[in-house]
């Protein structure tokens, strides 16, 4: 099971200080807590993907690229890209792009967005989210797949005898994950493809969770794709740990009572109790991620919102030690204990190469110089292997 971080990238103001960072304060702290995320031995790190203020992370991959040089071992993601308002040309190419510049040490979890204006500053109609987001990955999911693609939909001019560039690491597409937190349309294509489904599982009660993943599990053992139980689900969540329980409700209340998302509702109490919020010391906070197992079964992927709510970076990057040395460790070996023998392991790059070659060399496309181009659409693609003449 992978463990790790995400980021909403909100520039918030520090409510105990009364300052608000700067964008480059927020970027750079962004590759500061991926480093620190890899350095206590968390799994992964995530950043989504936002075009309005008050939030910085416009080009995920971008800053994925940054952070995949300053790295070695993470795997880095989205927390959400944008299948609706992005061209899923411009999507293959550039995480196909980041795919080979991490060495593979990456996937992206695709999203619809919820924000209103953002859809026509990209010239789409958000009334249109759900058939935007389902006919363009259908096309993603070609253009990494087929080396020349003939397409033609709704929402975008047609392609004729095109080819992605460059194609996938290994000619194996990264490993995508669908997030929704309602949509069962999206559950629907998550198990139709055989991919991952993630649920944000943060503001409403793990019930309302589980019936959206149990749906997908249904629907991905229906397609063929395994058991139930095979079916690769991801979760989000939110802790803060002190040494004791007071100590964590008094240091994260007045973050709480001014984020954009919590405050001005229901207290800290209210909200940590009755939804997957876990406020609270070490044990409090290994006990209430364990609840999530007890309530989904396996899963493969759990990340946690750190930076958020005009945190500091230097409180965000204690909560990392904290969660990485003291609550993943115990709650790993735990996990480990119960697992069904019957369930996925998480998907790496690495484990999608020994799953399409097993042992036999990968394929390395290469195009050839006879093969034409995107302007004339001219020739097939020709693969040429290493030594070929």
């Amino acid at each position: 099971m992978q463990f790790g971080i995400m980021s909403v990238s909100d520039v918030t103001r520090n409510p105990i200080t009364g300052e608000t960072p700067s964008e480059a304060e927020r970027i750079q702290a962004a590759i500061a807590i991926a480093k620190k995320t890899e350095e206590v031995g968390l799994d992964v790190y995530a950043i989504g993907e936002h075009h309005n203020p008050p939030f910085f992370s416009s080009s995920p991959t971008t800053l994925l690229a940054a952070i995949a040089a300053q790295t070695e071992r993470i795997v880095l993601s989205t927390s959400t890209t944008l299948i609706t308002t992005n061209d899923p040309v411009r999507i293959a190419e550039e995480y196909s792009m980041l795919q080979h510049v991490s060495n593979g040490r990456m996937d992206l979890m695709l999203g619809r967005g919820n924000t209103a204006p953002v859809y026509p500053w990209f010239g789409k109609d958000i009334r249109q989210g759900l058939p935007l987001a389902l006919e363009n990955y259908n096309l993603l999911h070609r253009l990494w797949r087929e080396d020349v693609v003939d397409w033609e939909g709704k929402f975008r001019t047609a392609l004729q005898g095109f080819t992605s560039t460059p194609r996938p690491l290994d000619d194996v597409p990264p490993f995508v994950w669908h997030g929704s937190i309602r949509t069962p349309e999206i559950a629907e294509q998550a198990a139709y493809y055989g991919n991952g489904f993630f649920h944000n599982h943060i503001f409403w009660p793990t019930e309302h969770a589980v019936r959206l993943v149990s749906f997908y599990r249904e629907r991905f053992e229906h397609y063929g794709h395994g058991t139930k139980k095979q079916a690769i689900v991801g979760l989000g969540g939110q802790v803060h740990i002190g040494k004791t329980t007071q100590a964590a409700f008094e240091e994260f209340r007045p973050y709480f009572n001014e984020a954009p998302v919590y405050g001005h509702g229901p207290t800290l109490e209210q909200f940590s109790s009755g939804t997957p919020l876990a406020v609270g010391s070490v044990q409090e906070v290994i006990d209430k991620i364990l609840s999530f197992h007890d309530s989904f079964g396996d899963y493969q992927r759990q990340l946690f919102l750190q930076d958020h709510a005009g945190l500091p970076l230097k409180m965000v990057l204690e909560q990392i030690e904290l969660l990485g040395t003291e609550v993943i460790p115990v709650v790993r070996k735990e996990i480990e204990s119960r697992k069904d023998p019957e369930s996925a392991e998480a998907p790496t790059h690495a484990s999608l190469v020994r799953a399409k070659y097993g042992d036999a060399k990968p394929r390395q496309p290469r195009p050839a110089a006879n093969r034409g181009d995107n302007v004339t659409g001219g020739s097939p693609y020709v693969d040429v292997q290493a030594g070929d003449e």
